[in-house]
């Protein structure tokens, strides 16, 4: 019943665990294992699904209720004071007429049972990865203690088994889960961070680290955390009777067997479809691929089979956080190019209650205190700090919550709000920078301005820092919340300001994904403005004749451009340049530097950043001094044009990760290993005959590129291993190209002769990165390329408002991944842009003109150039649109007459009287 508190009240009153079998008709009840702790822990019959759950309402177990068993027991609606519990409620069905379908339906872990060779079912110290995941969470079954299920103890060794349910035809899952890599190491080092005495080893075979920074994060784990990397496909599991340890059979690298004993083996299990899923995909009429997973294309990743149905997440094909919100994104944005003349027809706004004026008021402070689950519980004693923040100043009321940014404790808020006429509140906890929106705006549903409103980071500045030092850290902690509550005394409501919009976009880069954004931004009926630094439009793209699917890439490529350049809401220019970007959300101006030596000045009201990046040019192995060694896109040219049919060769030798994964680069460029499996099988078709050798240090072919993968080495073509600290040496003597290398399982360097030797270069940003940034007010990452505002939660949006990016500009992905980021950044674009206003910041800077004296110190130091100086009056004047709310004017005022509301001198001095 939408009644339901969610108090958890009939949870706790269910008999079902203690009712005697013959009270119900002789149907015996046993416990019932809890589904979200993985069968873990036991849960009630009535129950609430898990502890975010949305919406936090508890549900019946029809099955198991002793009610529907015999019609006696309803002792949870007794204790219920919501009467929120009716058992006469029956399921019901319910038409919708809709002009599109978007399919999320997620995916299932394998059945680990099915490898019984590693005794999942049989040695209870044997669990898969999920079940793992709930070990490690302070909402779990045994509270964030990493323990044994068999005897409770801290586990000392921990051996995690990859790819159960992966990469593995025997049991149909020839493709890789793309996720386990990285989830292993995440546990790992979580598990690491529980108990510091743990020992993690993860056996693998391909250590799949391809996303941004991925790498960095493994050798973090490797140097930070001491998890150690196995090269190894584990044969068989055994356990040990008198201990329940379990015994690991293996074969190193180099062919020698060996034996290892832990305390708890881990199962990296892989994703796969439910058959329900599959049911669902049959009746909806959409095409599956082998695998069961949803069938699309590389040209229409987010389209199924059937027009106006589309896909994201999962089903599509497995993949980590940041790919599937990005698939999200564009899925809505296909939605939004199919129904855009539909447009805000059923949309209803958001009421707020009347907003309370609380400035003559004396200051009634609430204080909720995160356990944000172990993050912070685990390190800091909330309830102590909760006990000392009760005696705080102005304080009249505070508690702990497990999660306080869940949807039942942001409902607990407002009822606190309400019951103790608070306020100002202070959430001890996380970060602003993702959490304060969320909190303010359980304020403004409060009918409190949203500035009545403190955050301390008790997590990321406590906690995570000093994991190791607990009591130091909950006097931290207490330091912290201390400053908050001195600051929040003195906080005053603040407005925003409304800004009216520009709809037109502005996209920089004409390449897949700066073409792809223009279209689906203008299908929906706007006006973009499309610039790109070259002659022609195709960016990368153009040097790419074919792919591993067989899909014809300059046909789609044609079709782009022809679309693009006779698009009516498309203003295009080529071998343009941007000279200068001025404004904010909603209202940019910006100065084109155009093909024909004048400039243009275009008003937009978003941006889109589409760069691309380009082809490291290789220093190493001769390439640029021996025209035999060439990268994997001349290749690819030269077998597209038949260059080598004249000289066909007998032998080529591929080099992975030339310019990646170095000390200068230490990043996966993501697509090399795809290419060359795919260069790789053109020339075994080409000459069958042909001697090819693929020298790596890992293979990266994630999700259904493992089936490429197998293919190549049907083949023919021979992979071969190097580690970074022993590279591959290039050899030429009288004319002739070999190639060194250390072969792993012999333990001997062998010498392989060389017609072709091809270079598998990084992708590397463009020098331009460094010129637009700094217009943008956008970061860079250290390797140069565009940093997103949040990795996993914002991955196509940056920190300032208004500006999205796509593509390559991002970091280096593949043609259907470049695709889906730019539907995506279009999707977050159009949100802005079919809007007439928009609110923007509080809290921004305040001129007080009886101090300011015209210097023009702020205007030196604004970086958003908000700040300049009225030359009639010698005075400072603010544009409040661009005001970030930085501070650097204040702070560098010789005067002292600027202040940034929320941050006023005043709050600031209180905070640090406090401290």
């Amino acid at each position: 019943s939408e009644a339901c508190l969610g108090c958890g009240s009939c949870e706790f009153v269910c008999p079902t665990e203690t009712i005697k079998p013959e009270e119900i008709c002789k149907k015996e009840i046993r416990p019932i294992a809890s589904e979200f702790d993985e069968n873990l822990s036991h849960r009630s019959v009535i129950y609430i699904p898990f502890p975010q759950a949305i919406p936090n309402k508890a549900v019946v177990d029809e099955e198991n209720c002793i009610h529907f068993l015999n019609e006696k027991c309803e002792v949870c609606k007794e204790f219920c004071e919501a009467d929120a519990i009716d058992f006469d409620q029956k399921e019901e069905v319910l038409d919708l007429e809709v002009g599109a379908v978007i399919l999320a339906p997620g995916f299932e872990e394998f059945d680990a049972k099915l490898k019984g060779e590693f005794g999942y079912g049989v040695y209870p110290n044997v669990v898969t990865s999920i079940e793992f995941e709930r070990i490690l969470s302070a909402s779990g079954p045994y509270g964030g203690r990493v323990q044994r299920p068999t005897d409770g103890d801290i586990p000392q060794r921990i051996a995690f088994i990859q790819c159960v349910g992966s990469r593995d035809l025997r049991c149909g899952s020839g493709y890789c889960s793309s996720v386990c890599c990285m989830y292993a190491t995440k546990e790992a080092v979580i598990a690491k961070e529980h108990q510091e005495q743990i020992e993690t080893t993860i056996f693998f075979m391909d250590m799949r680290a391809y996303g941004k920074d991925f790498d960095r994060y493994i050798e973090r784990a490797k140097s930070e955390y001491g998890v150690r990397y196995v090269r190894s496909r584990v044969s068989e599991v055994k356990e040990v009777k008198e201990s329940g340890n379990l015994r690991l059979s293996y074969q190193t690298e180099n062919g020698r067997l060996e034996d290892e004993e832990f305390d708890l083996v881990v199962l990296s299990v892989g994703l796969k479809i439910p058959g329900s899923v599959i049911n669902l995909a049959k009746k909806l009429g959409i095409a599956l691929n082998s695998f069961g997973f949803c069938q699309t294309s590389t040209f229409e990743p987010l389209s199924t089979s059937r027009e106006g149905i589309f896909v994201c997440g999962a089903f599509s094909s497995p993949k980590d956080i940041p790919e599937t919100v990005m698939q999200a994104s564009g899925a809505a944005s296909c939605v939004g190019e199919l129904l855009f003349s539909a447009r805000g027809k059923l949309v209803a706004e958001k009421k707020y209650p009347p907003q309370i004026d609380v400035r003559s008021e004396i200051p009634r402070i609430g204080v909720f205190v995160c356990h944000c689950g172990t993050n912070i519980g685990g390190v800091v004693n909330v309830p102590e700090v909760v006990a000392y923040a009760k005696g705080l100043p102005k304080v009249v009321f505070a508690e702990d919550n497990l999660y306080t940014c869940s949807q039942d404790t942001q409902e607990t808020i407002k009822k606190r709000i309400k019951e103790h006429r608070l306020n100002r509140v202070v959430v001890a906890s996380c970060s602003p920078r993702t959490h304060e929106p969320l909190f303010q705006e359980t304020l403004k549903e409060s009918g409190l301005n949203s500035y009545l409103f403190e955050m301390a980071n008790i997590r990321d500045q406590c906690s995570w820092v000093h994991m190791h030092q607990p009591r130091e850290a909950t006097e931290k902690s207490k330091d912290l919340v201390r400053m908050a509550v001195a600051k929040a005394r003195y906080l005053t409501p603040l407005p925003r300001i409304e800004l009216k919009i520009n709809h037109q976009a502005l996209v920089i880069g004409g390449g897949l994904a700066g073409m792809t954004a223009a279209l689906t931004i203008s299908r929906q009926g706007f006006k973009v403005h499309l610039v790109e630094k070259e002659a022609r439009l195709g960016g990368n793209l153009r040097d790419i004749h074919y792919l591993l699917d067989g899909e014809n890439s300059k046909a789609f490529l044609e079709s782009l451009i022809d679309e693009v350049e006779s698009s009516q809401n498309i203003n295009l220019y080529t071998t343009s340049q941007i000279k200068e970007i001025t404004g904010y959300l909603g209202n940019f101006k910006t100065t084109i530097s155009t093909g024909n030596g004048a400039d243009a000045e275009v008003e937009h009201g978003v941006v889109v950043v589409a760069t691309g990046a380009k082809e490291y040019q290789p220093v190493e192995y001769l390439y640029g001094k021996d025209a035999r060694v060439i990268t994997q896109r001349g290749l690819e040219e030269r077998i597209a044009t038949h260059q080598l049919d004249s000289a066909r060769p007998k032998s080529v030798v591929m080099i992975q990760c030339v310019g990646s994964r170095d000390q200068e680069r230490g990043y996966c460029s993501r697509i090399c290993c795809k290419e060359a499996i795919k260069n790789a099988l053109k020339l075994k078709e080409l000459y069958p005959e042909i001697n090819l050798y693929i020298l790596n240090r890992d293979i990266r072919t994630y999700g259904f590129q493992e089936e490429y993968y197998q293919k190549a080495r049907e083949a023919g073509v021979i992979f071969i291993r190097y580690d970074e600290t022993d590279k591959p040496v290039l050899k030429k003597s009288n004319d002739a190209l070999c190639v060194i290398i250390r072969e792993p399982i012999l333990n001997e360097k062998i010498s392989l002769p060389a017609d072709l030797v091809v270079l598998s270069v990084a992708t590397v940003a463009p020098e331009e990165n460094k010129i637009l940034a700094p217009m943008l007010k956008v970061p860079l990452n250290e390797d140069g390329f565009f940093l997103e505002a949040h990795v996993k939660l914002r991955p196509v949006d940056f920190a300032t408002e208004g500006i999205f990016l796509c593509g390559l500009a991002h970091g280096s992905k593949s043609i259907e991944e470049s695709i889906s980021q730019a539907k995506a950044a279009a999707a977050r674009a159009a949100r802005v842009l079919s809007k007439d206003k928009v609110e923007v910041e509080g809290k921004i800077a305040l001129i007080d003109k009886n101090l300011c004296s015209g210097c023009g110190t702020c205007v030196a130091v604004c970086a958003y150039q908000a700040v300049q100086v009225d030359e009639t009056e010698r005075l400072a004047v603010v544009n409040e649109a661009l005001c970030k709310g930085c501070g650097s004017c204040s702070s560098a005022c010789p005067g002292g007459a600027i202040d940034v509301k929320g941050f006023t001198d005043n709050q600031i001095y209180e905070a640090l009287e406090a401290f």
